[in-house]
């Protein structure tokens, strides 16, 4: 396993649409679901996706801390996998949320996303996997989603001014 280098906004992986990966099982992309999940764990992230770490690939990891668990419908969940995703909402409802991004280090900014998103694809024993997510995960996977489609979370804002440094939000208790 390898911790790999995180691509940072204005790196051109980072806007281009992700290929799809043909062979879930391959061992290449076994290999590079290894290295990501040590990468995640080193960067202290909550989600890393393919062209994240410069491969143009249709994949993402994606977890959900306890403390970040909205309740029966969010449960925490360890690192989870998921190839050539597919994500739709559920409905129109949408909740704004706070994001930050490893490819965009130090900044936060509130972003609307769908309440509950209805998801598909296969897990990286190649089984097809789907479901309803809802909560903190819906969240954290349509931002990992807009990473293979080639979106950062400061393309989906409709308020620049709720963008700002992490460490002077703190500092001066403005919530993003």
């Amino acid at each position: 396993m390898a911790i790999l280098k995180i691509a940072r906004m204005g790196h051109p992986v980072l806007l281009q649409r992700a290929a799809e990966i043909e062979d879930v099982t391959a061992p290449d992309i076994q290999r590079l679901i290894s290295d990501m999940r040590e990468t995640l764990a080193d960067a202290g992230g909550v989600g890393l996706a393919g062209p994240q770490v410069h491969v143009s690939k249709r994949l993402f990891l994606y977890s959900v801390p306890q403390a970040r668990s909205e309740g029966e419908d969010d449960p925490a969940l360890d690192v989870q996998v998921i190839l050539n995703p597919e994500l739709e909402p559920v409905d129109d409802e949408m909740i704004p949320r706070v994001e930050g991004c490893l490819s965009i280090p130090g900044l936060r900014g509130q972003v609307p996303r769908y309440k509950r998103v209805r998801y598909a694809g296969y897990d990286e024993t190649g089984k097809r996997i789907n479901g309803v997510a809802s909560g903190f995960r819906a969240h954290v996977m349509q931002h990992e989603m807009d990473h293979l489609d080639g979106i950062l979370y400061p393309m989906r804002m409709t308020d620049l001014g709720r963008l700002g440094f992490e460490a002077e939000m703190v500092r001066y208790g403005v919530r993003a």
